[in-house]
């Protein structure tokens, strides 16, 4: 199709659109298109104001609870589809030859969108609901006013040649049409095999993880490949852009390709897994999710910490769970010289033995660390079966010993200032200590 035959169709079209319009009969089915579009719209809010829209139909099982909802949120267009059909008949019978061309056109587009609105239904991405609704409308309008294949031959007959490529606009809605599509069933598919392998018990989180990111990712390319072939695109004729996406590549997206790549090599060698206690420079807790190009690691106050996959390759990790969930706590404290060491050791161990999370089979050690210069210091150790609440499971002890100590007359160390005083109320030299 050239530019002359364009013309020639576009006055054609000017044409009998315009004898449409000098006919009387236009203006009757206009009105009467008006009338049945008010009428359906009286309708449609009387019966939103008589029906409550959340508790209808709750009893019923959920594909029938799907469509009352649906056939009552189209039944503005449900009325004027039946109005259009009535006045259609009724203009049918009345007139000869018939003249109810735009009824039939209009009663055709209600029923397309009523159609459309129930095969769409099952989705539950309003984008997508809508991108499809609007794309299938359309070629319904097209074909119902006979202008779908024009529109086609229009849309093929412009092409950009890029190697062996031929890219037209038809090819590229066709295209995007169809990956949209493939996406959405790989979406589906891939969800499916999700929850089927986090059932199982057999699997580890991080095999899990893997498995899923190896369907998914599967699933993706074999999408792609399958709507790049439907539409005749050959493979091959690609070719010319791996070039450029090597080029990319090795520009801006190093670091996403080396996420991805350290993602995998997480997950196969099982290093950190969901669920796993994680400390990683001056962030710290516990794995929620392991994604393509990071890991979410909530810090139990309701922040989650982003952390991209290469950082846990290349730093230093601290895993606390990863062969062992036994985690030993050590708890530093002094006392004065005025204490018997011994029995500051056996005091601290009954007290660090008696907490409610500590490991029962493991005896807890205390030990005199050192002779500072405002006391003794001792180290404290005990084992807790998880690290989760370490904080919480050390305060507890602390203030346990500090109860203690003040029961049994221990004192805890403080510093010691001397305040030399020379002149003013006081002798000369004197002596003031001061004790915080």
């Amino acid at each position: 199709m050239d530019i002359s035959d364009v013309i020639e169709y576009l006055r054609m079209v000017a044409r009998s659109v315009g004898a449409e319009i000098s006919s009387p009969f236009f203006y009757l089915q206009f009105g009467l298109i008006l009338t049945a579009a008010g009428i359906a719209l009286a309708a449609n809010a009387a019966l939103q104001a008589r029906i409550n829209t959340d508790s209808l139909a709750d009893r019923w099982p959920p594909p029938l609870r799907r469509l009352a909802h649906l056939l009552v949120e189209s039944f503005s267009t449900i009325v004027f589809a039946v109005l259009v059909i009535a006045a259609r008949i009724a203009m049918y019978h009345s007139t000869w030859p018939s003249r109810s061309y735009m009824l039939v056109v209009a009663a055709k587009l209600a029923l397309a969108w009523l159609m459309i609105r129930l095969v769409t239904s099952v989705i539950r991405n309003a984008f997508l609901v809508k991108l499809i609704s609007v794309s299938a409308w359309v070629i319904a309008a097209l074909s119902v006013i006979n202008q779908l294949d024009p529109a086609v031959d229009a849309l093929d007959s412009i092409s950009i040649v890029l190697g062996g490529l031929r890219l037209t606009p038809l090819v590229v809605i066709k295209l995007g049409l169809l990956l949209i599509a493939a996406l959405w069933l790989t979406n589906v598919a891939s969800n499916f095999a999700e929850n089927r392998i986090n059932q199982s018990t057999d699997l580890t989180p991080s095999i899990q993880v893997l498995l899923v990111k190896m369907i998914r990712m599967g699933l993706l390319i074999l999408a792609v490949a399958v709507a790049l072939s439907a539409v005749g695109i050959n493979l091959s004729a690609l070719a010319v852009f791996s070039g450029a996406v090597g080029v990319g590549i090795g520009i801006g997206l190093q670091k996403i390709v080396a996420n991805f790549i350290s993602g995998i090599i997480l997950l196969a060698d099982k290093s950190v897994k969901p669920g796993d206690l994680v400390t990683i420079g001056e962030s710290s807790g516990r794995i929620s999710a392991m994604k393509t190009r990071y890991i979410s690691v909530a810090a139990g106050d309701g922040r989650e910490f982003l952390i991209p996959n290469e950082d846990l390759v290349t730093q230093k990790v601290t895993n606390w769970t990863y062969t062992d969930k036994n985690t030993l706590v050590k708890v530093n404290f002094g006392t004065n010289y005025e204490s018997d060491p011994r029995r500051v050791c056996r005091l601290a161990a009954e007290i660090a033995g008696s907490a409610a999370r500590a490991i029962k089979s493991r005896t807890p050690n205390c030990i005199l660390t050192e002779f500072a210069e405002t006391g003794m210091r001792f180290s404290l150790t005990f084992w807790i079966a998880d690290p989760d609440g370490m904080d919480n499971v050390k305060s507890d002890v602390m203030l346990s010993l500090w109860e203690a100590f003040k029961r049994e007359g221990i004192r805890v160390p403080y510093p010691v200032r001397e305040l030399r005083i020379r002149g003013g109320a006081l002798p000369v030299d004197t002596t003031v200590e001061v004790s915080n």
